[in-house]
């Protein structure tokens, strides 16, 4: 069935970046026509479904390339440590008390914040009730890429069995849904995963046609024990290992040096830069200016809200864009659309994901609509609109969501989640545990 929207201001994010005044058009997922102006008495007579956009502006949704969403219900829970500290004093030990029924809860929590502040699509790297959170993906109407988060510091029976997990969940949920669900593989982090353990990672991947993500120079400290442990540098390393033959996202690339951002380019390495986890955790700075330069795919991450502690990709993306041009001392380092293709376009690369990102004929119906009558995005125009997005845009501002053609939010009020239930269990586990 055709559904028409009208009266919106289109932000299409195409080869052009054309911005106009017009109408979309969907039928089974994906974009039928973009067009500019108002339709006619006659093509809306052909339409069965109509939808008033009351002049909102229209944009591709956002695209989340890295988080946790079973941890949220960590969020607040262990500020102002650094990495290694808060990993093996709060978020280690708490998990493992989670039950499976924690952490459908805590990923329900982080898909309805996500669907709320503009998020259409997501990657979540987490270990336990993959499977479960799978189906709450199918329920959420959300697109994602789900991926059994791998310690490889374990004996070789229990290897083998994260690695029969996770290729269980590829053949499982691999392009479930119309497509909307995909599956990566996902060691943890060169840390955790010895050396041995990322080849059998690597012939994996190369048996099921799956790609990997994983953590990588997330720390100063983090590198410097890779280098005094194996003799080089961890992208280098990698390299060896042969873990960019397939298609690679890595998370954070905080301290990577010009010969390796020369090589993520060379192997076409996406990146997922968090940049408010990183700065949270004292981790640093990545060299984004370098790598958009040199070549390297940028997208935009959130992480968990334990790190973050939000998961607004609209917030993330005035981060990333005013933490490089103080760094830099240079306000030309970043631009408002290039940070805005990192959490769209790139994105979409980065989580090899086809039509998706844009708004163009022929892509997928993922969008967000958001409404400009509010005084922080005044005053505007179709020249202003980009600058708007990153710098003045609140995820609070999104009103509603669509995923392959299908409405998952409409005048905030999500239709495939019940928000009332999630948040109760949010607060009811609170309580529960600080009795416990």
């Amino acid at each position: 069935m055709y559904i028409l929207l009208h009266s919106v201001t289109i932000v299409t994010l195409n080869k052009e970046n054309e911005i106009f005044q017009g109408y979309v058009v969907w039928k089974d997922g994906k974009f039928t026509d973009i067009v500019k102006g108002d339709p006619t008495s006659n093509e809306l007579a052909k339409v069965p479904e109509i939808i008033n956009g009351n002049g909102k502006w229209l944009m591709p949704g956002l695209i989340n390339s890295h988080g946790h969403l079973g941890s949220s219900f960590l969020r607040g829970a262990g500020d102002d440590l650094p990495l290694m500290t808060w990993l093996e004093t709060i978020m280690w030990p708490n998990e493992r008390t989670f039950t499976e029924e924690t952490v459908i809860q805590a990923a329900s929590l982080a898909m309805i914040e996500m669907i709320k502040t503009g998020t259409t699509t997501f990657l979540d790297m987490y270990h336990l009730a993959m499977d479960k959170i799978a189906e709450l993906v199918l329920q959420s109407e959300l697109r994602a890429v789900l991926c059994r988060g791998m310690i490889g510091l374990a004996p070789e029976k229990e290897q083998e069995e994260k690695l029969e997990e996770s290729v269980s969940l590829f053949h499982n949920y691999h392009g479930a849904n119309n497509n909307k669900l995909t599956i990566a593989l996902a060691p943890h982090a060169p840390y955790t995963c010895p050396p041995e353990f990322l080849q059998k990672v690597v012939k994996t991947a190369g048996r099921n046609n799956m790609w990997i993500h994983t953590h990588l120079s997330e720390t100063r400290g983090e590198v410097e024990r890779h280098v005094s442990q194996y003799g080089m540098r961890p992208v280098e390393h990698l390299q060896n290992l042969g873990l960019f033959q397939q298609h690679c996202l890595i998370a954070h690339g905080v301290h990577i040096n010009e010969k390796e951002v020369q090589i993520l380019a060379e192997e076409r390495v996406s990146v997922s830069h968090n940049p408010m986890s990183n700065l949270k955790l004292g981790s640093g700075i990545a060299p984004v200016p370098m790598m958009e330069k040199t070549g390297v795919n940028v997208a935009l991450g959130t992480d968990s809200t334990a790190s973050n502690n939000n998961l607004d990709l609209f917030e993330e993306m005035r981060f990333a864009s005013l933490i490089h041009k103080g760094v830099h001392e240079d306000p030309t380092v970043t631009t408002s659309e290039s940070i805005l293709k990192m959490a769209t376009t790139n994105g979409a690369k980065a989580l090899q994901l086809d039509h998706v990102g844009c708004i163009e004929k022929g892509y997928f119906a993922d969008f967000i609509l958001i409404d400009p009558n509010v005084p922080h995005l005044h005053p505007w125009n179709e020249e202003r609109i980009i600058s708007h997005l990153v710098y003045s845009v609140k995820g609070s501002d999104v009103t509603d969501s669509f995923v392959q053609g299908k409405q998952l939010m409409k005048n905030r009020e999500i239709l495939t989640l019940d928000e009332e239930k999630i948040l109760s269990d949010a607060i009811n586990f609170l309580k529960t545990s600080q009795k416990g």
